[in-house]
C-alpha cells in the first residue's frame, strides 16, 4: 500500500530531537533561520530607533525649557537598549548547526528570557518617564519662577487653605502617585501590548513552525 504523503513526512521525525528527513530537514532549517533572521533585524532597528528618539528628544528638551525630563528620559532608555544589546548578543550564540526543531526551542528559550527581563524592567520603566515629564514641567522657566510653583500659587488664590507638603498641594502629590502606581502595576501589560504590535506577526510565524514541526514528530 503507497504511504500517505502525511505518513512520509512523520516518518521523517522520528528519530528524537532531529530531523532526518533530508528536505523536509533543510526546509524547516530554511524557515527557521529566515524569520528569526527576520526578528534579529527588526530587534536591532528597534534598538537604534529608540536611541535615535531619546537623543532627538534630548535636544528638543533643552530649547523646550525642560532638560531634567530630557536628560531622565535619554539615560533611562540608554539603559534600555544597552541590556537589550546584551541580550541580542546572546541570541547570537545559538547554533545554527542544530536542527530546526531545536534551533526554534532555543530562540524560544531566549525569547522567554527577554520578555521576563523587560516585563520586570517596565515596571520601572513609565513610572520613571511619568515623573521626568512632572519634573521637567515643575522645574520649567515661567517668567523667572519656576512652573510648578507659579501653578501652585495659582491654585492658592482660589483655595488659600489647601493643606501643601513642601510647597506642594496633597491632592497633587496623591494624584502622581496614584498614577506612578497604576503605571508601575500596568507596566508589564502596556509592554505586552506595545511588544505584539512590533513583533506579534513574527512570533505567530515561529509558533506555527514549532507547531507543525511538533505534529510530524507526534
Amino acid at each position: 500500500m503507497e504511504k500517505s504523503i502525511e505518513n512520509i513526512w512523520k516518518e521523517g521525525f522520528l528519530e528524537s530531537d532531529a530531523l532526518v528527513a533530508p528536505k523536509i530537514n533543510n526546509l524547516y532549517n530554511q524557515k527557521s533561520i529566515h524569520v528569526i533572521d527576520k526578528f534579529k533585524s527588526m530587534f536591532k532597528i528597534n534598538l537604534i530607533a529608540i536611541i535615535a528618539f531619546s537623543f532627538i528628544f534630548l535636544i528638543i528638551s533643552f530649547f523646550a525649557g525642560i532638560p531634567i525630563t530630557g536628560v531622565i528620559f535619554f539615560v533611562t532608555l540608554a539603559v534600555l537598549v544597552f541590556i537589550n544589546k546584551k541580550l541580542l548578543n546572546n541570541l547570537a550564540k545559538i547554533d545554527l548547526g542544530a536542527s530546526s526543531y531545536q534551533y526554534l526551542k532555543a530562540f524560544n528559550q531566549w525569547k522567554n528570557k527577554q520578555i521576563a527581563i523587560n516585563i520586570k524592567i517596565s515596571r520601572f520603566l513609565y513610572p520613571i518617564i511619568f515623573l521626568s515629564m512632572i519634573l521637567g514641567f515643575w522645574f520649567k522657566d515661567a517668567e523667572g519662577m519656576p512652573l510648578g510653583e507659579r501653578l501652585v500659587n495659582e491654585v492658592l488664590k482660589g483655595f488659600p487653605d489647601i493643606y501643601l507638603i513642601y510647597g506642594i498641594p496633597v491632592v497633587g502629590i496623591v494624584i502622581a502617585l496614584l498614577i506612578l502606581v497604576l503605571l508601575a502595576f500596568f507596566g508589564d501589560r502596556i509592554y505586552k501590548w506595545d511588544l505584539n504590535i512590533v513583533y506579534g506577526r513574527v512570533f505567530k510565524k515561529l509558533e506555527e513552525l514549532m507547531t507543525d514541526i511538533e505534529n510530524l514528530r507526534s
